[in-house]
């Protein structure tokens, strides 16, 4: 017999999905959900700005160029995401901080931000 527990998002609630177009999440099946080997911890669903794009650009991480071979599109402004927590930490300190989807964003977030800050960053059009 299985034992599996759900999976919280950072309001106490099932994890909802978070993007299927484009595909998205560590595991590539729409949700922000993590497993050990994911070092970047790529739990937080984010809804892409272009301010945030190019500042993950400019660190490096270019998210806006499609990769065919890896099945990615690219993104753009208003596309979700999910995102490494520290990434979405950095830029948050940096004022380039992208919307949160709190209901798709995995309770891990809480390990390394505040609910309080997700929730100032609380998408209004979800």
């Amino acid at each position: 017999m299985t034992n599996t527990k759900p999976v919280l998002n950072v309001l106490g609630g099932l994890l909802d999905n978070c993007s299927c177009n484009p595909m998205t999440g560590y595991l590539r099946d729409g949700f922000c959900n993590t497993t050990p080997d994911d070092f970047g911890t790529h739990v937080v669903c984010a809804v892409v700005t272009k301010t945030f794009l190019e500042y993950s650009f400019s660190k490096g991480n270019d998210l806006m160029t499609p990769i065919p071979h890896w099945n990615f599109p690219g993104l753009k402004p208003g596309d979700k995401w999910c995102l490494c927590v520290s990434r979405w930490k950095q830029a948050e300190k940096a004022n380039a901080a992208p919307l949160v989807d709190l209901k798709a964003t995995h309770a891990l977030a809480l390990k390394y931000v505040s609910l309080e800050l997700l929730t100032k960053y609380a998408s209004p059009i979800l």
